[in-house]
Formats: C-alpha cells, structure tokens, sequence
C-alpha cells in the first residue's frame, strides 16, 4: 500500500505517547504531559520522517498526559481509559485507510497488525 492508498485519503498515522515517551529515558517520568507535548511539537515540526506524501499524525495520550492540545498538523486525543483500546479503536474505525501505528507495545503491535495495520518503533518518530 502506498501513501495515499484507501479512497485517496492521507495515510493515518497514529502515534502511542506513553509508549514512544517512555522508549527514552529522559526524565519524562517528572513530567508526562510536558513530555507529551514536546513529542507533540516534535511531530508537527516534523512530519514522518522517510515517509513520502500527505499523513494525517494523531498522538493518542492517556493518563497524566490527558488534555494535551492539538496543534496544526497533530490531532491529539485523550484516551478515556486504555490508550492501548483507544489506538485499536481507531484502526478499526480507519476502515480500508492505510493506517501506520508508531508503538514499541509488543501486544499492541500485534492488535493493530490484526486489523490491517502497518507498525513501527518509536524511533520513526522520536531519535534515542
């Protein structure tokens, strides 16, 4: 699948922030939602790196990171309850989308896979 296969539509590219925050130990830990919000920043000054065409970027927060703002070119959305749920949820309602799912989250990556799903690490996103 390429970039803007599925109907035409950008390729949807969600982002686990618990997960790629905490794939470095920077401190993150004293600060979720500032470290949230930086991985934020980081994406909507970014993009995907490597990655050619239009994306459509959601970071899915969850806990102390909840209330997290989107900024032009990153939705955030708070996850009710499991972020984990939240990120499957969308891939399931992305229909026939191409969907990227940006997770180190071994049982994520295997919930995502299963409904059509491409993943990658943290590190597509976030550098060591």
């Amino acid at each position: 699948m390429g970039p803007d296969d599925g109907d035409g539509c950008p390729l949807l590219v969600i982002v686990d922030a618990a997960n790629v925050v905490g794939s470095v130990p920077d401190g993150w830990w004293r600060d979720r939602r500032g470290a949230a919000e930086r991985l934020r920043d980081r994406l909507a000054a970014g993009g995907l790196p490597g990655r050619a065409g239009a994306v459509e970027i959601v970071l899915v927060v969850e806990g102390a990171a909840r209330g997290v703002a989107s900024v032009p070119g990153v939705r955030v959305e708070s996850a009710p309850g499991s972020g984990d749920d939240h990120v499957a949820g969308l891939v399931a309602a992305a229909g026939r989308r191409p969907v990227l799912v940006v997770t180190a989250d071994r049982e994520l990556r295997r919930r995502v896979r299963d409904l059509g799903a491409e993943v990658a690490g943290p590190r597509t996103v976030r550098p060591a």
